[in-house]
């Protein structure tokens, strides 16, 4: 009888079951054939008290209320012919597609919720679904992923928490959970939490004081979901500070989760019901208008051929340089230039292409002088306003990113006239297949944004080009040009104004605590001399990454023990923290100081790679699941390598699969068990 090459598994933790740890499985599956032996069990544990697939974010207990700000189209989870991988391509449905064909895509997983159902059967492929779809896609997903492993990789999933990760770096990993005393050990341990939630900075936590001894609410930057509004009376006039994607969530279920509803006139108008239940909601930011909403239209053209002007070979001409200067590189001086000639290149390519009757010259003469001369060029501007006549077809960065710069009016009402036109004219525009430009340079923000976290990884970047700019500045131009909500929610945001539930504050919100009266008060220059008075401030925004106040256990335990690194961006006599978990570049292993670590990894939101986004459009070589596909085969060639040797001490809950209630297991689900606080 020949003797088990292998007397043990392998054994990798996953600390984080949601959609990132879909993608790290759907890769191991893929990559498994061509680097693990057959012979070599491997044992992969996902540690994560949330649901497995959804995860916290998209996890099915939350309001129906929230919903994606993507169309079913426009998600998947899923590699394609687009990916550019070292791995093979595992092609898999959209959210859309899954949807439509549910009986098409083993394993069959109905969801329980009977809304849910009904939802996925008349979903449209440019519907924006809820999170709770969004939720069922994830689960399926998930269990697919798990099904795809070969017969030699299981899974067991522990629906709990985990509070420290210890272990020699030559040796093995040691998991601490819980809800028991007993870690588990492994080989290599991945965290993929995702996005956490944070302690409150120094400003926040005098605010939440100030509150507690006026009697008055304060929220600090929390997910949506979680957010405690039930501190928030009928009636109140609250502030709330930010106006992105949070703020739509927060608005929604401070009203319509109230029983208010809304209701459509003969001719299109939405009208707000209160239900009497609402505060007043005030709303203000530093740019004082909302996210542009998403564009409800499809190019009418072939999508741009990206990148074209800021690349691989662009990045890496301006690093060379910069070494060459003995310069860092500013971000707004030295490549926004590039970055905004990248869009002005996808917006244009659609303009010319799918409304040749709006231009005067053909494209390829615009584009040979276009390739000529900088963004910000004398020259580019003169091309431009002589080759499109209107000017409401040219791309304006700056009034784009800042419509109320210098702008003021007299009264409050003035400028909620201003703001609710402004608002109107973008949901027409983004509802008009006439201006699909916009969605051109959308695709072209996209490659853009794919495209930075390697210029960061140069290390070429100033820090304030970092710390400020990169993660401050571009990304909020990003979230807000490319990023906002469905135009239905602006629509309502137009009602609820008219029915004086929600008021506009301006640009350049100021908020300031008033010890002498007990309350907020909140100002803006755009409109002189008005001032707000409130009794709850909502910061509607999420937590900003950061390992020093993070409040995920396991972080704070591997920063208090100096095992992880804030990334901090040092040159020109700067020395700025980022709040992200210090990664090596290539394969995410978490750095310390003596290194990168052998046996442990990070990946995605909190982390230097800066590859965010777990799901992604179809067909646009989502840096997440290039990332994911290194990831995976990094840690099976590490695990395949392993020398023989005797089994690692297996926790009792390892020792035995078991899954919940005691039904027979499916084929896929022999693979799988789940761990919820305990063996059952």
């Amino acid at each position: 009888m020949t003797a088990d090459p292998y007397p043990r598994h392998a054994v990798l933790v996953i600390v984080g079951a949601g959609p990132r740890a879909i993608g790290l499985l759907d890769r191991i599956a893929a990559n498994a054939p061509e680097l693990l032996d057959p012979a070599r069990k491997l044992r992969i544990h996902l540690v994560d008290p949330h649901p497995p697939g959804p995860g916290r974010v998209w996890r099915h207990a939350q309001s129906p209320l929230l919903r994606m700000n993507s169309m079913a189209e426009d998600v998947t989870v899923f590699t394609d012919n687009s990916s550019t991988l070292e791995g093979p391509v595992r092609p898999g449905p959209s959210l859309a597609a899954w949807a439509a064909e549910p009986g098409r895509y083993p394993p069959l997983r109905p969801p329980a919720d009977p809304d849910v159902r009904e939802e996925l059967r008349s979903l449209r492929s440019t519907d924006f679904p809820t999170r709770r779809v969004q939720g069922a896609y994830l689960h399926w997903a998930f269990h697919r992923a798990v099904a795809d492993l070969p017969p030699h990789i299981t899974v067991r999933v522990h629906r709990t928490t985990a509070t420290r990760l210890t272990g020699p770096a030559d040796g093995p990993q040691r998991v601490h959970l819980a809800d028991r005393a007993a870690p588990l050990e492994a080989d290599l341990v991945i965290l993929a939490q995702g996005h956490l939630s944070a302690a409150p900075t120094p400003e926040q936590a005098a605010l939440a004081a100030f509150a507690d001894r006026h009697q008055l609410t304060y929220q600090p930057p929390e997910f949506s979901a979680d957010a405690d509004l039930s501190g928030i009376a009928p009636g109140t006039h609250i502030l709330l500070r930010g106006f992105g994607l949070a703020f739509i969530d927060l608005t929604a279920l401070l009203t319509e989760g109230r029983g208010g509803r809304y209701t459509t006139g003969p001719d299109g108008t939405l009208t707000y019901h209160p239900s009497g239940r609402e505060p007043v909601l005030h709303v203000g930011s530093r740019r004082g208008v909302p996210y542009r909403s998403k564009p409800g239209y499809q190019l009418r053209a072939e999508r741009a051929p990206l990148p074209r002007y800021f690349g691989p070979e662009q990045i890496g001409a301006a690093a060379e340089a910069s070494r060459r200067a003995d310069r860092l590189l500013d971000l707004r001086r030295d490549i926004w230039p590039l970055l905004a000639k990248e869009i002005g290149y996808g917006y244009y390519h659609e303009l010319f292409h799918a409304h040749p009757d709006r231009t005067t010259l053909d494209w390829p003469r615009f584009l040979a002088a276009y390739d000529t001369h900088d963004w910000y060029a004398p020259e580019t501007a003169a091309l431009v306003a002589d080759a499109v006549p209107d000017p409401a077809d040219r791309l304006d960065f700056e009034t784009l990113d800042r419509p109320l710069a210098g702008l003021t009016d007299d009264s409050h009402e003035a400028f909620q006239e201003r703001l609710r036109a402004h608002i109107e004219a973008d949901v027409a525009r983004r509802s008009d297949p006439a201006h699909s430009a916009d969605l051109g340079a959308f695709y072209a923000l996209l490659s853009v944004y794919g495209q930075l976290p390697g210029l960061a990884a140069t290390g070429r970047l100033s820090p304030d080009s970092v710390a400020r700019q990169l993660d401050g500045w571009w990304h909020g131009f990003f979230s807000y040009f490319a990023s906002g909500p469905p135009a239905f929610r602006l629509r309502e945001l137009l009602a609820l104004s008219r029915a004086g539930v929600v008021r506009f504050v301006g640009a350049g919100l100021e908020v300031e605590a008033d010890e002498v009266h007990g309350v907020f008060r909140a100002r803006s220059a755009t409109v002189p001399g008005h001032t707000v008075t409130a009794t709850a401030l909502v910061e509607a925004y999420l937590p900003h990454p950061t390992v020093e106040r993070t409040a995920d256990p396991l972080l704070a335990a591997l920063d208090g023990e100096g095992q992880v690194l804030e990334e901090r961006r040092s040159g020109d006599g700067e020395d700025l923290p980022t709040g992200r978990i210090s990664t090596a570049p290539v394969d995410g292993r978490l750095l310390t100081r003596d290194g990168p670590h052998p046996r442990r990894i990070a990946l995605g939101a909190p982390t230097t790679s800066r590859a965010v986004a777990a799901f992604a459009r179809p067909r646009t070589d989502a840096p997440a699941f290039r990332q994911n596909d290194a990831a995976a085969r990094g840690v099976l060639r590490a695990l395949g390598g392993l020398s023989p040797g005797p089994p690692l001490p297996e926790s009792p809950a390892g020792r035995a699969s078991s899954n919940a209630g005691g039904a027979k297991k499916s084929s896929h689900l022999a693979r799988l068990a789940v761990g919820c606080g305990g063996d059952r």
